[in-house]
């Protein structure tokens, strides 16, 4: 999915320009190709921009363990209401649950 942005980003962009008409296919060229080295250097800074923050879901906070989750298990109607997560390096991770209304249960 990282790799899919910056491509997004630079397919938008040709879009763009091309539509707003700062790139010419029969213009002058010697504006467009400074035009063009502006915009693979701005390119070049969003994805290094983009490197640098993590996406939302994919990180790892001292809560969350490394690796793909393997099983949920949710306890309900006891003392220890609670969604268990099973990671698949053998952590555990538990989020307390609360019934919001009826049928309606919050875990986090």
């Amino acid at each position: 999915m990282q790799r899919l942005i910056p491509l997004i980003c630079l397919g938008l962009t040709s879009v763009g320009l091309t539509s707003c008409g700062l790139v010419s296919s029969s213009g002058d060229q010697p504006n467009a190709s400074a035009s063009i080295k502006q915009l693979e250097q701005r390119i070049n800074q969003l994805e290094q921009e983009l490197q640098q923050i993590k996406l939302p879901g994919g990180d790892a906070d001292s809560k969350t363990p490394a690796g793909p989750l393997r099983s949920l298990t949710l306890r309900i109607g006891t003392e220890d209401d609670r969604l268990r997560m099973y990671w698949a390096d053998g952590q555990t991770s538990n989020l307390i649950c609360s019934q919001e209304g009826k049928g309606v249960w919050a875990c986090g």
